[in-house]
């Protein structure tokens, strides 16, 4: 994958995240509150060091039910302390005692009824609490995080989408060329998601690059909060107010089929980059999916941060489906502790098996 378009340029910084699983500390925001009643058991979670699907199994196999009546709004990092919402359907009045799962890391924070299955996606955001570690330099990132409050940063799908060394991205091509027949419907749809997360990510680093925030004839724009879009064949006085209110944002494409959402201008900067792409563009229009709008970009709300000597301590909100990652970027040129270390524990498994060969 190409490199990504900084914002703010390059940055100058170093810095270690994730030295400790607490550097990473991830809480969901639910849009409701369980209502007491019905089939589904709402469990709120903190998990350290656990992968949401293990968590699930844990559940599942606890409940005494089959793994597909357990669901999670999101996955969360394994490599950070999450709290999160899980659902587990079970008919009856039956109520099992959920905090004989506690343990140093599973910890079941509350339990209720709930009359609705949950489903993926069903969050308002996430709040963050991240710490970044060996700061090379202070004043370049304290400068940094005044322009992220002010403006954001690009709205990038994170590496997490693209999987180890990119395998999503490179299995999901494989697979809408023919060369990779996947059944797994869950699988199926993350290497979709991987390809069209590209595409997006390609169209916000050409347009960042060439035009940075500016605005174009004939963007589709997005309406704060929303789904909800439309097109701005001119930008005039009213619309650049909205603009500048954040009563609207600028969009950037979900690839898929139909007729592209933007115009003009806009059309012509969003194809540029990808000419090279024909291909994943034709496949996920052959796999079903339709012409979406993402934000161009991503609005932390609420941040804060704090400096001791060489550490920083960051809190923020951000809306979900987006990635702190991405945020991170923006600040410095940050080495993940703990992927740095499965890198070298996979590299010194592969080494010991070619000697064993």
């Amino acid at each position: 994958m190409k490199e990504l378009h900084y914002l703010f340029g390059k940055p100058i910084s170093q810095a270690d995240l994730r030295t400790y699983n607490s550097d990473f500390i991830v809480k969901e925001i639910l849009p409701f509150t369980p209502t007491g009643e019905g089939e589904h058991h709402m469990l709120h979670v903190r998990k350290n060091g656990m992968n949401t699907v293990y968590v699930a199994e844990i559940l599942a196999k606890f409940a005494k039910v089959h793994p597909k009546e357990v669901t999670f709004a999101g996955q969360k990092d394994k490599n950070a302390i999450t709290e999160q919402w899980f659902g587990v359907r079970i008919p009856g009045k039956e109520t099992p005692e959920w905090t004989e799962l506690n343990n140093e890391k599973l910890t079941i924070l509350s339990s209720s009824r709930h009359s609705k299955k949950l489903r993926i996606g069903a969050l308002i955001g996430n709040r963050f609490v991240l710490t970044l570690r060996n700061i090379t330099d202070i004043a370049d990132v304290e400068t940094r995080l005044q322009q992220i409050a002010k403006l954001g940063v690009p709205n990038y799908f994170g590496e997490q989408r693209f999987g180890h060394d990119g395998k999503n991205l490179i299995w999901g091509r494989q697979m809408l060329s023919g060369g990779r027949n996947v059944k797994d419907r869950h699988k199926r749809s993350m290497y979709l998601s991987a390809v069209r997360s590209n595409v997006f990510n390609q169209v916000v680093s050409f347009r960042l690059a060439h035009h940075h925030t500016d605005t174009l004839a004939g963007d589709c724009v997005m309406l704060a909060g929303s789904k909800s879009y439309f097109t701005a064949e001119t930008w005039d006085e009213v619309l650049n107010s909205r603009l500048a209110e954040k009563d609207i944002q600028l969009s950037a494409p979900l690839w898929g089929k139909g007729i592209p959402l933007a115009q003009a201008e806009a059309l012509a900067v969003e194809l540029a980059p990808l000419t090279d792409l024909s291909t994943d563009l034709q496949g996920l229009e052959d796999a079903g999916l339709s012409q979406e709008r993402r934000p161009l970009l991503l609005e932390p709300q609420g941040i804060k941060w704090q400096f001791e000597a060489n550490i920083l301590t960051l809190e923020f909100v951000l809306p979900a489906g987006s990635y702190a990652t991405s945020m991170l970027r923006e600040l410095a040129d940050y080495q993940d502790i703990q992927e740095s270390q499965r890198k070298e524990m996979v590299a010194d498994q592969q080494a010991q098996s070619n000697e064993e060969c």
